[in-house]
């Protein structure tokens, strides 16, 4: 059966995050949101329902029968089980919004659903970049549950210390860790395949630490904490997500932020996730083009896809990043730095496409990533529409 995950109304919601990816490629707890349904309904064969311009890069589906999924939200024992009952003709709705349905994408169209569920069931459903790290502590629950289930984790090296239940901990093979301390007492960690945590490492659960990522030495990792894979991090971070292929390798503080792929934070960049007032933060919204108020105290930082900062670069409470946008300027950047800007600064030139396509190829090439003409096209689509 094909898997279809669509965007529904929220790709617009998760940008700067989403303008180079669907909603189901970002990842919060240890997996992408269309890794855990692949593994919810051990099914591998997968599509996408996205932006134009992202579908040559994220295969179509196929016109055929499929189950039609909406995959940003934690499901239910129940809930799962719901969709895998699910009939040619049937749906689930929840809050009014379809989140699953078995239909033909031949002639797709929702008037071929002839019966509706409503679920009523309270769900965990991220609709926006800040529910990521809000929500993080319980996607890393749900996740390193469906991962570990039946197996057994490596060993911890003696050389480090531990607190909590060896049950709350889970070493893939190939991690290394050594003289370092581990507390999953405040939640689980789960150590990736071939991933590092250099010595004087401090982990302060729930952290997930992906495949062939590192925590580079002494750095101090506050949870709810998702690093993912082929990822360098060091100084010292709180409840952030890296989705992946991104440096912080430096010290400095970046709390309740995400960051996308192929980023890099130069030394000692430091971005705020509280405001001097203690008010709440407000961060730019690409629907309404307007600084709406998030309700949360604590926000630092969304950055999309290529973009750098200079050494020394200092970050405002609730800035958005842009993709492929390179700060190195003097003083506190606007809390709003558009796609490809070339300084950070309003008004500042813009990063010229084929410069950027050439610093993409060489950082990609140093995880033995090519830069495909697919990515050049999304990027030029970036680069020529917003």
């Amino acid at each position: 059966m094909q898997l279809v995950f669509s965007d529904a109304q929220y790709w617009e919601d998760f940008l700067p995050l989403t303008f180079t990816r669907p909603v189901a490629a970002m990842r919060c707890g240890i997996l992408t949101f269309a890794e855990r349904w692949e593994k919810i309904l051990e099914n591998t064969e997968v599509s996408y329902f996205t932006e134009h311009y992202l579908q040559a890069k994220f295969k179509e589906p196929e016109a055929k029968e499929s189950l039609f999924l909406v995959t940003n939200f934690l499901p239910t024992e129940t809930i799962i089980q719901q969709i895998k009952d699910l009939k040619l003709g049937e749906a689930l709705v929840y809050e009014d919004e379809l989140i699953a349905a078995k239909i033909n994408m031949k002639g797709f169209s929702l008037n071929q659903i002839e019966k509706m569920t409503d679920i009523k069931e309270e769900l965990i459903f991220f609709k926006k970049p800040t529910d990521l790290f809000t929500h993080n502590h319980k996607a890393i629950d749900f996740d390193f549950e469906l991962l570990t289930k039946g197996r057994i984790s490596q060993e911890l090296s003696l050389t480090n210390g531990f607190l909590g239940d060896k049950k709350d901990l889970f070493i893939e093979e190939g991690a290394q860790i050594e003289f370092s301390t581990l507390n999953a007492k405040t939640g689980k960690i789960y150590i990736g395949k071939n991933a590092e945590v250099m010595e004087g490492c401090n982990l302060r659960g729930p952290i997930a630490l992906c495949e062939d990522s590192k925590f580079n030495l002494g750095a101090k990792i506050y949870g709810a904490t998702t690093i993912g894979p082929h990822c360098k991090v060091g100084g010292e971070v709180s409840n952030i997500i890296i989705i992946g292929y991104s440096n912080k390798g430096h010290d400095g503080f970046v709390g309740n932020s995400v960051i996308g792929e192929w980023c890099n934070l130069g030394a000692d960049t430091n971005s705020s996730n509280l405001k001097n007032n203690y008010a709440n933060v407000k961060l730019w919204n690409y629907r309404t083009k307007a600084f709406e108020d998030t309700g949360l105290q604590f926000t630092g930082l969304i950055m999309g896809d290529h973009s750098k900062t200079a050494i020394n670069t200092q970050l405002n409470t609730g800035t958005v990043i842009g993709v492929a946008s390179n700060i190195f300027k003097e003083g506190f950047p606007p809390n709003l730095v558009e796609n490809f800007s070339w300084g950070g600064f309003k008004g500042d030139e813009r990063f010229k496409l084929d410069k950027a396509y050439e610093v993409a190829e060489k950082v990609m090439a140093r995880r033995k990533v090519p830069l495909t003409d697919d990515d050049k096209a999304v990027l030029k689509y970036i680069f020529d529409t917003y």
